[in-house]
């Protein structure tokens, strides 16, 4: 279909659609804290009925959760020892073997049969697709690093994992995408490490972004997509086609796996239709783990579990922070949009009405580890971690934009439109609202209730159900405690005994820390939207002493 993804330029029946859409967001969340608080103290009984109920069903949530995240867990393990470059080697030899032999299995422990069960059906099924892909020496990799003040401390660490890891960085062309008005400090760091790293990969290109651009914003999406813009005049002097391309869009801080690439390869090579879909990794914050706050750990440990639950149903699942797609695909929608903040999530959004709702995101099961946000000191460190968490609900601008394709896609089955309009309504009201109703509102009937409310049923009743409540909350929270354990960085800090005790510790500030730095950005985020006062884009700024292992 073909629509403008934007919000710039509408003119008519658009225009007044795109603003009705962007204040129901923030309108609905504040009817639910102010309408429940106003409930709570003029009909306490119905108030206190309706958040037994909600609290239950966010108990039961909870439990949902963990299931999904013990499961995806289990999932990420399996796959931490796969050899990536063996299953590529089965999926070239597809047209003439199944790959039996190449995926014979190698041992008797539970994760190494659970992988070999799920590569061996994939394999099973891209045969029966008849969908086969070029062979893996005809597949090439652009990443692209968009910097604007991101120093060669921050940088040089993603570079180097690219040139570390088991696929070769000679069939990667890496582009920094370095703004224009970047200053000259981190302009000669950036073409030093060019020069230094040039021979490790097929190329090294450096591509300023003009500053002005008519129709573009200042944001990040307006400069990778210039860069990429660059980088398909290179392939096409080179002769390798967009189908064999995949870019990868990372961050400036983000140090991808050793087997990223490998693994990159194997799912591009293995998903039928593979050029209709984005593949998302596991995002960590592990580079600067032991270095930032105790809340800040939290809150991003909270962001890595959100990602690991959202990869077990794929039909949920929206691009996130770095992420790769088919480069076909990209240039097909006309690239990154240049005049919105959220690009991560915009151009999933864009993809899936571009090709009419058939475009998916396919979870890959390996890392790419980032920076906490930090700053100098606690203050500073929870003021850029408030901004970066707005930002990141700032993806509700996506929501006008994408009602209004819906509205006009008779493409996409009606059914595909309801179920992802209400998800992604359901997805921003919920991340606005339901800290406020668990930390303040689920009390106020007790306060404000009177004689009637304690001759009531519900009355007798609520004691009870609370506790019942209290102890599936307690158990779902230890259930994350253990998973987090599991999932802290590696090296000497994370083994001491200390470290864990602490990080056990930092669990009981959850209900505190995700009210002040998740729910009320979110909900600042949407009032902004509500009332048209619409955000510029902020690089997060980036802080680390030293390197961990993820």
């Amino acid at each position: 279909m073909k629509f403008r993804y934007s919000r710039h330029q509408l003119k008519g029946r658009a225009k007044v659609l795109e603003r009705c859409f962007e204040i129901l967001p923030g309108a609905i969340s504040w009817t639910i804290i102010i309408g429940m608080t106003g409930l709570s103290f003029f009909y306490s009984l119905w108030a206190a009925a309706i958040m037994v109920a909600f609290v239950l069903y966010w108990v039961l949530r909870l439990l949902y959760v963990n299931i999904f995240l013990l499961a995806s867990y289990v999932r990420l393990s399996a796959e931490k020892d796969t050899d990536w470059m063996r299953l590529i080697s089965a999926v070239d030899v597809l047209h003439t073997t199944s790959g039996d032999v190449l995926l014979a299995r190698k041992g008797f422990v539970f994760k190494e049969r659970l992988a070999f069960k799920i590569h061996a059906s994939q394999l099973k099924d891209l045969r029966s697709a008849g969908d086969l892909p070029p062979i893996s020496s005809d597949i090439y990799h652009l990443v692209i690093m968009p910097v604007i003040r991101e120093t060669r401390e921050i940088v040089e660490p993603g570079i180097k994992s690219l040139m570390g890891g088991v696929y070769s960085p000679q069939r990667v062309l890496l582009v920094i995408a370095l703004e224009e008005r970047a200053t000259d400090a981190v302009k000669a760091d950036v073409y030093a490490m060019q020069k230094k790293h040039l021979r490790s990969f097929m190329d090294f290109v450096v591509v300023e972004h003009p500053s002005g651009i008519p129709g573009e914003s200042r944001v990040k999406g307006a400069n990778a997509s210039y860069a990429a813009r660059r980088a398909a005049e290179d392939f096409l002097e080179r002769k390798i086609p967009y189908e064999n391309v995949i870019v990868s869009c990372f961050d400036a801080d983000t140090v991808a796996h050793a087997e990223y690439l490998a693994c990159l390869t194997y799912h591009f090579m293995i998903t039928p239709s593979r050029l209709r879909a984005s593949y998302q990794p596991i995002p960590v914050y592990h580079n600067n783990f032991w270095e930032v706050p105790s809340f800040a750990r939290i809150v991003d440990i909270g962001s890595s579990f959100f990602q690991l639950v959202e990869s077990t149903n794929s039909e949920k699942l929206v691009t996130f922070s770095s992420h790769s797609m088919s480069f076909k695909a990209l240039v097909d929608v006309g690239y990154w949009p240049v005049d919105m903040i959220s690009d991560d999530s915009a151009i999933f959004w864009k993809s899936f009405i571009h090709y009419d709702g058939n475009y998916k995101v396919v979870p890959i099961y390996t890392t790419v580890s980032m920076d906490i946000a930090a700053g100098r000191g606690n203050r500073e460190t929870f003021i850029n971690i408030y901004k970066q968490k707005r930002r990141w609900a700032w993806g509700v601008e996506n929501l006008p934009i994408v009602m209004r394709a819906f509205l006009k896609a008779k493409e996409i089955s009606l059914y595909k439109r309801l179920m992802l309009g209400v998800r992604m309504f359901d997805s921003f009201i919920s991340w606005a609202t339901w800290s406020f109703l668990l930390a303040f509102i689920t009390w106020l009937p007790n306060l404000f209730a009177g004689k009637e409310f304690e001759t009531s049923t519900m009355f007798y009743m609520a004691p009870r159900i609370k506790d019942i409540i209290f102890v599936l909350s307690l158990s779902g929270l230890l259930f994350c405690m253990i998973i987090s354990l599991l999932f802290l960085p590696s090296g000497v800090k994370a083994q001491r005994l200390s470290r864990r005790l602490l990080h056990i510790l930092e669990w009981m500030v959850i209900p505190v820390v995700v009210l002040l730095l998740s729910a009320i950005p979110a909900l600042d985020a949407q009032t902004r939207l509500m009332f048209g006062k619409y955000m510029d884009f902020q690089v997060t700024h980036k802080h680390r002493t030293k390197r961990h292992d993820h």
